[in-house]
This record gives C-alpha cells, structure tokens and sequence, in this order.
C-alpha cells in the first residue's frame, strides 16, 4: 500500500526535467506565511533534524491530506495505522485553509480511492 515509492519518482523525474525547485521531505507544516490577505508560503519544521524552513511562494497549494480519524473504519482491524487511516494524518490540511481565511465547504465528503488486492 505504499504509493510513496510512485509519488517520488514521479517528483524527481519531473523536477529533472524542468532543472527547477526541490524536494523537502519529512518536514511538518505548522502554519500559513500570510502577507495580508494573501497566502505567501508557509512554515514548518524538519521531524529529524534541528531545522525550521519558511517556505516563500507565489501560489500555495494545500496538499496535506484529511483528518482520517474524523471517521471510524468500518471494521476495528482495518487499516488502523496503515496507509488508509494514519495516526500522522491529523487534519493540517483543514487547520492550514482555516487558518489562511480559506472559506471550507464538503467537509462532510469523504474520499476513500478504489484498492485492489494485493496492489
């Protein structure tokens, strides 16, 4: 179930390609930078290392995942620290748009995609 592997692949070729930007990885964002009403980036911290990043930006795109835990797995086996529903998953995503005056609206939708066994 690790799509990790895929993802950074993918990352990495395309950033080969256009020779612009970098990969942070293990880096957990605790807030928006704003600059007035605008989102100008955002700052986080490394999860292995001493280190504080302040990331600057043009347009930010908030891509951090959902609040998993929100909604209880059908069944008390399934997927309870797996990829599917991660203790890490805290709902950053939601706190990060809130924060920044993002106006929410779906949050009641839940989006769960298709898994294959043994994919």
């Amino acid at each position: 179930e690790s799509y990790k592997v895929l993802v950074a692949e993918a990352a990495k070729n395309a950033l080969l390609q256009t020779g612009v930007g970098e990969i942070y990885e293990r880096v957990f964002i605790v807030g928006p930078l704003m600059d007035g009403d605008r989102c100008a980036g955002a700052v986080g911290f490394s999860v292995r290392e001493d280190k504080f990043y302040v990331f600057k930006s043009k347009a930010t795109l908030v891509m951090m995942g959902g609040a998993v835990h929100v909604f209880k797995p059908r069944s008390s086996g399934e997927g309870l620290g797996r990829a599917w529903y991660p203790p890490w998953n805290s709902g950053s995503s939601a706190y990060f748009t809130l924060k920044a005056g993002a106006e929410m609206t779906c949050q009641e939708v839940r989006f769960i995609p298709v898994r294959f066994k043994d994919a």
